[in-house]
């Protein structure tokens, strides 16, 4: 019960590092208002605790917007929508600019926005952001606008925490490396389309992990736990990195 009587926002909750996620903070007590952008991944919250579940589409402004003036004051912000997009800076046209940077950026801010004054007017709270190890700290191959977009993840970050810090506001960005993930298939299944099969693409996401496994949502939301609750209150500003020794 380590979140017992905090407030927890979590985005793209359904499934994947979102949902271990939500489902942690449930257990340790939290009260969780889980959002995705398909509202059917969310059954089942509600039989670990005291959930509410929204559909919400978090690159549109409006309903962000409408979202967090319905909600109470969280103690805790977690933002882990996203998305993956493959190829160099030659496969990304301004489409593919756009709607990675609204995803993985522009959301987070709006959502940051929307709640940060009343988390701070409550006494703070903890924002915790979904980067990446692929990102300002691990160049990866095919990842140009993925990489460009989670390093502006934890510039935000560091720029939200040095901003409030005397407010009782902390933001961390957690920065894992390979997870495994409904979003981990699909790319799993589009490297085996040009690779001679899923097998072998899987295989080649396992080979880069010097761990020689691929890493658990469990043990992403074990470190957003930590960081949602008390024992991190001396921590703000970091990009902790969870990648089983992938930017070594």
């Amino acid at each position: 019960m380590r979140l017992k009587g905090k407030t927890a926002v979590c985005t793209a909750a359904g499934q994947g590092i979102g949902r271990s996620v939500a489902e942690a903070f449930l257990r340790e007590g939290a009260t969780v208002h889980a959002s995705d952008l398909d509202a059917e991944k969310l059954r089942g919250l509600d039989s670990l605790g005291d959930v509410h579940t929204t559909q919400l589409d978090v690159t549109d402004g409006q309903a962000v917007a409408a979202y967090v003036d319905s909600l109470p004051a969280p103690q805790v912000l977690f933002n882990c929508a996203g998305y993956v997009h493959h190829g160099t800076v030659l496969d990304c046209d301004d489409e593919s600019w756009d709607f990675s940077f609204n995803l993985n950026v522009t959301a987070m801010h709006r959502m940051i926005r929307g709640l940060l004054p009343s988390m701070r007017d409550a006494g703070g709270g903890s924002i915790i952001n979904m980067s990446s190890a692929a990102s300002s700290i691990k160049a990866a191959p095919n990842r140009y606008v993925y990489m460009a977009s989670k390093a502006a993840v934890i510039g935000m970050t560091r720029s939200v925490a040095v901003d409030f810090i005397r407010q009782g506001i902390r933001c961390n960005a957690i920065c894992p490396g390979t997870v495994e993930s409904p979003s981990l298939e699909g790319r799993i299944a589009e490297l085996g389309r040009s690779v001679g099969g899923a097998e072998k693409a899987r295989e080649m996401f396992i080979e880069r992990q010097p761990m020689g496994r691929l890493g658990r949502p469990e043990e992403v939301a074990a470190l957003a736990v930590w960081l949602a609750s008390d024992e991190s209150d001396f921590v703000t500003g970091t990009t902790q990195l969870i990648d089983g020794g992938w930017s070594l």
